[in-house]
């Protein structure tokens, strides 16, 4: 093994640069993954653009992504198994495994938890991280390292799928066409569901909704959620952060249908208080995702969901400046995807 590796680093708003650091190398328990690619995520250019995210803030040199995939190159004591030269992906979260909301199952709510690129814990924008071995999902040779990668957000969607109990003969609003509400779509139709609309007010993004699996699409800038449908949705999945959408979206909602709010928006919204209890409504919020990368990989590989057709641009490490104000500078952008090998 070498000794020194490359990483993208974020020195303050707007300004990353390639360093050297010391290779990290595996504990207890954990594995060292030479990382083949890492998705571009909303919260990476946030910290990009802004230096913070809500109470998390860029005070010192941070390492960006989370979305990643690779090799193990090497393992440490009391890891079993033929693991070296394994392919995986790397659920970038690491929780206490011991606290209540853990033993519980919900380790992602986990007060303990150590996320990748949330300050003050580094990411994957390196050609090697370490993490802990359960977090490293071996995936099958027919998925790509980009859809290796992408299985994170992927995970978004399945746990919001699930928060909204989307099954068989639901019919569903996705209010936001990013990636995660991409996802979203294909995952409710890999789940039955048999009406899916999309919001949006990107004509590029619209027509990948509908070639994805969405049966209507509604153009944001030029109608209302309530005139753009002949039918009511029983579950929103609400993936745009915009406080006007949210309301607009939870009104549209039939008697006792469920609102799972996804996208991150402000601190506080206004809620339609009196349509959501004489509707009944559930409110729900979402918040990574806890147990999903064997679904999500099962949906995957069996060509339910493709991951690959998000991809829109391809960098090397040190152009991830570039990778990073992607959605900004072209409007058809999905997902950018940094090769920290290349």
């Amino acid at each position: 093994m070498v000794d020194t590796m490359r990483v993208s680093v974020l020195r303050g708003v707007g300004d990353v640069v390639l360093e050297r650091r010391a290779v990290p190398r595996p504990g207890p328990g954990e594995v060292l993954v030479k990382v083949s690619a890492v998705g571009v995520c909303g919260s990476d250019t946030h910290y990009f653009d802004h230096g913070r995210i809500g109470r998390f803030v860029v005070d010192q040199p941070l390492v960006l992504g989370h979305e990643a995939s690779g090799v193990i190159a090497e393992v440490g004591p009391g890891v079993t198994g033929r693991r070296v030269g394994q392919r995986v992906s790397i659920e970038p979260g690491r929780p206490d495994f011991t606290c209540e909301q853990c033993l519980a199952g919900r380790y992602n709510l986990c007060p303990d938890m150590r996320f990748f690129a949330t300050p003050p814990v580094d990411g994957a924008f390196a050609e090697l991280v370490v993490v802990h071995q359960a977090m490293a999902h071996v995936v099958p040779d027919g998925v790509s390292d980009e859809a290796a990668a992408l299985l994170e957000p992927l995970s978004v969607a399945v746990w919001a799928c699930g928060k909204g109990a989307v099954g068989a003969g639901s019919r569903v609003l996705v209010t936001g066409a990013g990636a995660i509400g991409l996802l979203c779509v294909q995952v409710a139709r890999a789940l039955g569901a048999t009406r899916i609309a999309v919001s949006d007010v990107n004509p590029a993004r619209l027509a990948a909704a509908s070639e994805l699996g969405a049966t209507d699409v509604i153009d944001a800038r030029t109608a209302r959620l309530a005139a753009g449908l002949d039918w009511s949705p029983t579950v929103l999945l609400e993936c745009s952060g915009h406080p006007p959408v949210v309301a607009e979206g939870i009104r549209s909602l039939a008697a006792a249908g469920r609102a799972v709010l996804v996208g991150m928006g402000g601190d506080e919204l206004p809620l339609p208080l009196s349509y959501v209890q004489e509707h009944e409504i559930e409110v729900t919020g979402t918040f990574r995702y806890a147990n999903t990368w064997p679904t999500a990989i099962a949906l995957v590989e069996s060509g339910r969901v493709d991951l690959d057709r998000l991809v829109t641009s391809r960098h090397g490490l040190e152009q991830t400046p570039d990778a990073l104000a992607a959605s900004r500078r072209d409007p058809e952008a999905i997902k950018a995807i940094v090769h920290p090998g290349r």
